[in-house]
């Protein structure tokens, strides 16, 4: 096969896993990795060195580049601080005590050199948004469970990172050296590292506040500045570049006003494609001889990291909080590792090799024994597990409400104050800070991004409501989530109370929201002054009384006698009855609701 016709293989094989990973709700690592292993050692149809030869390494380099420096732009401090304890616990505490018993049981057990244990050990504390989303959304824990590990895996994918590049620029500076000379060369190394990575964010971040790209050159400006940083530090200090892209991105992450959202969205696009590719390519470089280290002691020390390891560190880190044994041991169960793991092995592994040091062969197997054997696991036995322990969350009633106009701060208000959990989403910064000031909870950016799949706790959203502007955006975000919800489940607005354009038969399938009711028009009521009010219905005051009091109310949503919420899509399926309630959008000019 031609090295053309490979390349295009690869990619048609990436693009197949991302699709059958979001069909089946399952983390794309998995078929990503078992893709690489049936091309490469399974059948031998890929063989990545040969197909690459000398421009592997920096292809891997620069990759994983990218990646450390796309979720260092997530690590915002205000997030960290924002945490209950025991996040904060887990992403400092709770890393290290992993960190520490993964990396004796690794040296003792697999019997690798301490360096090499320890930076085994730096690589397997993280567990990442990817892998960490898709299991919450299928376990449907309680919402304090869900909260702690969706916040853990975003806050430690790249503080693990950080940890990683730390160890290795260590190992690598004690190669061959004496002890005072290898943590002077560390010292130098991480010295190096800040300081560029400071002074790279420093400059890219006044660059973009004073706006001095264009904004078609924005993202790809910021990508080739990252790049170059990268490479000016590698010279300056043999193996600094990585740490200088993590510090560069955790500093912009923290500036203030550099908006990110466009150049996220590029990172993820970029960093989907060199995901697929990288993972597809690093498994398929194993030969069958690697899996020969998966013997009875890399099994009894992967029995360590998830029995022994991760359970200590969660009952640690729980001391003082409010969590039960149950939660503690739930959370203490759940750690599936993923994308960081395995780029920033098989990178040192790479490295680690080339520098001719033993058991450097032994990495890549190892972590990728692990992603899989976590996240299989963990998917298998959890749901079964927050079944016993009795930590289900109750059936899904929430909302996710796309757009924040004065309407669907007002739905998100009404919904809020019955206990019904809604997550206003938007690009529109302005509405998004006016909904956040109100005390809504609110998510800024693009609902169908990778981001918000990391960000965006689902965990108690039953229904969407598309109740945005942007009718290209709007059609996108409905399709997206009827994926997830389910057509029923997704609401939307026609376009324009003559709906009768080509898009209308993709708009079918979903559930027309209020009726005729369009965005232009709603919105020119609220305008005007109407209000959202509920009225109780009752013997006396019937819904046909309602229909003769309230002739230009519009009826948004109707609450059962059992507390059961609906939403009004036209023509009325049962009439309501007494005791219901009518949440309506009232007129400016209309009476006061009963």
């Amino acid at each position: 096969m031609s090295p053309l016709m490979m390349l295009c293989l690869i990619g048609l094989a990436s693009i197949l896993c991302q699709w059958g990973a979001f069909r089946l709700k399952i983390p794309a690592i998995l078929p990503l990795l078992l893709t690489g292993l049936l091309l490469g050692p399974a059948t031998g149809i890929l063989n990545p060195d040969l197909l690459l030869g000398d421009i592997l390494f920096p292809l891997v380099s620069v990759a994983v580049a990218i990646i450390l420096f796309e979720g260092s732009l997530t690590l915002k401090f205000s997030s960290l601080q924002g945490q209950s304890a025991m996040v904060r616990n887990l992403v400092i505490h709770g890393m290290l005590i992993t960190f520490a018993i993964a990396t004796l049981s690794a040296h003792w057990l697999l019997e690798l050199t301490l360096p090499v244990a320890a930076l085994l050990g730096a690589l397997v504390v993280v567990t990442g948004p990817t892998v960490i989303a898709p299991l919450l959304r299928s376990i449907r824990a309680t919402p304090k469970v869900a909260t702690i590990l969706h916040w853990e895996g975003i806050l430690i994918d790249p503080i693990g990172a950080l940890l990683a590049v730390l160890v290795y620029e260590f190992l690598n500076a004690s190669q061959g050296a004496a002890l005072s000379h290898a943590l002077t060369t560390f010292g130098l190394t991480v010295a190096l590292g800040l300081v560029a990575g400071i002074v790279a964010g420093y400059l890219l971040a006044q660059a973009l506040k004073h706006r001095v790209f264009p904004h078609y050159l924005q993202t790809v400006a910021v990508l080739t500045l990252m790049l170059a940083a990268f490479g000016v530090s590698n010279e300056l200090m043999h193996e600094s570049g990585l740490l200088t892209v993590t510090v560069m991105g955790i500093w912009l992450a923290n500036a203030k006003d550099v908006e990110l959202e466009e150049i996220l969205e590029f990172k993820e696009t970029l960093t989907i494609l060199l995901i697929s590719a990288l993972f597809i390519l690093l498994a398929a470089r194993l030969d069958q001889s690697a899996f020969a280290v998966i013997d009875l002691s890399t099994v009894v020390w992967l029995l360590v990291l998830l029995l022994i390891a991760r359970p200590i560190a969660v009952f640690v880190c729980g001391l003082g909080t409010d969590l039960s044994i149950k939660e503690q041991l739930l959370i203490g169960w759940i750690a599936p590792r993923g994308i960081v793991a395995a780029a920033i092995s098989a990178l040192f592994a790479l490295k680690l090799e080339f520098l001719g040091i033993a058991g450097a062969d032994r990495l890549v197997a190892v972590v990728f024994m692990v992603i899989i054997s976590t996240v299989v696991l963990q998917s298998v036995v959890t749901p079964l597990l927050v079944k016993w322990l009795g930590l289900q969350a109750p059936d899904k009633n929430g909302y996710l409400i796309y757009g924040s106009s004065l309407l669907a701060q007002a739905i998100a208000d009404t919904l809020t104050k019955r206990d019904i959990p809604v997550v206003l989403t938007d690009t529109n910064w302005d509405n998004i800070s006016a909904a956040r000031m109100k005390g809504l909870s609110v998510y800024w950016g693009n609902p169908v991004s990778e981001h918000a799949e990391a960000q965006l706790d689902l965990s108690l959203i039953r229904r969407l409501l598309v109740l945005s502007p942007y009718r290209r955006a709007n059609t996108e975000v409905a399709f997206h989530y009827q994926d997830l919800l389910g057509n029923e489940e997704v609401y939307r607005l026609p376009e324009s109370q003559r709906d009768d354009s080509p898009r209308k038969q993709s708009r079918d399938k979903h559930q027309r929201l209020f009726g005729d009711y369009s965005y232009a028009k709603l919105e020119q009521q609220m305008r005007e002054g109407a209000q959202i009010r509920t009225t109780k219905l009752s013997d006396s005051f019937t819904w046909e009384h309602y229909q003769q009091q309230h002739p230009t109310a519009l009826p948004l949503f109707l609450v059962t006698n059992k507390g059961k919420v609906t939403v009004v899509t036209g023509e009325l399926a049962k009439v309501p009855e007494q005791d219901w309630e009518v949440i309506a959008l009232h007129p400016e000019a209309d009476g006061d609701a009963n």
